[in-house]
């Protein structure tokens, strides 16, 4: 009966891929079947409520933070912070590392976003822009965009991905992304090298001006305007709460669009809640951002919480957890996660998904080697979340992509997806030496 109902949603779960349909509907159609599962083999509904309340109360920590990222980026864009590391970082680029610059740009804005699709909705649209206008392969660019916006989607404090594994695994934010960024060293170098050599394959002759004509006639690009960046990233040094920094960063963005960008209160408030929406040139560049383009992610976190709570309570995912741990027991358990993360993320497209079905089929296995909290998330945060990013029907990156109007050909050329797990599993049992030695 629970494998054909697996067989069943899974089916409902193609068929919105295939048709375009929002993935909503086939959580919730989940939630329906297993629901109805649960009353037939007698759970009240009580017990119902209480099975899926169990992992949904996961989701109240992470959708403020999803609310709060939703109000910066909203903030950022009409204070004139995007707008400016957008012209500074367009002005630097060079025409022979045009590609390796488009990582770098991509990866240092996601790094602060925390978003790839911010990242393709802002940096993306002018870097294809102008690989589209200098003749420069377009799968190319788009590959090296989306390595770099899956940089800050694994290692932020703004990622929502980042918040979502702190929140399933029970560990600390702040530490996770101490360990991603020490675990990720080796792949962003790795990946910087094979941009370099790629750049010098694909150059450009210039930059677009009208870009940054645009760019610097919409807005004032003083420094002040960066502060709010340089505020979100300084305050958690600090050990300012992520939640405060994300707040304290907002308050700045929004006294700068009223002071320097000329924006009326009410406006400013319209771009915090409903997003930043320019007229002319601008809109396809900087629109977007605000807590309302949040609701979608809310709801996913909110929906996947809440089944992966009744799946636990009718103990649904047994016949899939003793093959893990054999495989776990013959080939590491990190082969295991990247396997649970790989069949996930094929299954539901969603990364969201994939961070709370493979927490959920793969913490019996860590708890029975003795794996720390911190350790699951640093091994979710190496594999779940970047594999995701190679799925081509994955949202993960086919939302980025359709944003660039670039094919799945892209996902070729997007090497930190790849070489992030795979320095992991090599270099793992060095980093676990080392944070053993450190606690």
């Amino acid at each position: 009966m629970i494998l054909f109902s697996f067989a069943l949603f899974l089916a409902v779960v193609l068929g919105c891929v295939v048709t375009g349909q929002n993935l909503l509907w086939a959580l919730w159609f989940g939630i329906a079947l297993f629901s109805a599962i649960a009353l037939r083999r007698g759970h009240s509904w009580k017990a119902l409520c209480a099975m899926a309340w169990k992992k949904g109360r996961t989701a109240l920590v992470v959708i403020p933070v999803l609310l709060i990222i939703g109000t910066v980026t909203g903030l950022w864009r009409s204070s004139g912070t995007i707008a400016c590391l957008l012209y500074h970082g367009l002005r630097s680029i060079s025409p022979t590392w045009f590609v390796l610059m488009a990582f770098l740009l991509s990866a240092g804005m996601s790094f602060l976003l925390g978003s790839a699709f911010g990242v393709a909705s802002t940096a993306g649209i002018v870097l294809i822009t102008i690989a589209r206008s200098g003749s420069v392969d377009l799968a190319v660019t788009a590959g090296a965009i989306v390595s770099g916006a899956f940089f800050g989607d694994r290692c932020s404090p703004m990622a929502s991905g980042a918040a979502l594994v702190a929140a399933c695994t029970s560990s600390d934010l702040y530490t996770n992304i101490r360990e991603m960024l020490k675990t990720g060293v080796l792949p962003t170098l790795l990946t910087v090298a094979f941009y370099a050599v790629i750049s010098l394959r694909h150059p450009i002759t210039s930059v677009d001006p009208a870009v940054l004509s645009a760019l610097s006639g919409g807005f004032d690009l003083s420094v002040w305007t960066l502060l709010p960046a340089a505020l979100m990233l300084a305050l958690p040094l600090f050990k300012v709460p992520i939640k405060l920094a994300m707040a304290a960063s907002a308050a700045l963005a929004l006294v700068l669009s009223i002071v320097m960008q000329g924006m009326s209160p009410a406006e400013t408030l319209r771009c915090a809640l409903l997003g930043y929406a320019p007229e002319g040139e601008l809109a396809a560049i900087l629109s977007g951002g605000g807590v309302i383009s949040m609701a979608k992610a809310c709801a996913i976190v909110m929906s996947t919480s809440l089944l992966a709570g009744i799946l636990e309570g009718l103990d649904a995912l047994a016949a899939f957890t003793a093959p893990l741990g054999r495989f776990a027991e013959k080939a590491g358990i990190f082969p295991a996660m990247v396997l649970t993360s790989t069949l996930v993320s094929c299954c539901f497209c969603n990364q969201s998904v994939a961070i709370v079905m493979s927490e959920q089929l793969m913490s019996p296995h860590y708890r029975r080697a003795g794996l720390s909290a911190t350790t699951m998330a640093i091994d979710i945060e190496n594999s779940a979340v970047m594999i995701a990013g190679l799925v081509p029907w994955s949202i993960a990156v086919a939302i980025p992509l359709a944003m660039m109007e670039v094919g799945s050909s892209a996902i070729l050329f997007a090497a930190l997806l790849y070489l992030t797990p795979l320095c992991y599993l090599f270099t793992r049992q060095f980093h676990l030496a080392a944070q053993q030695e450190r606690s």
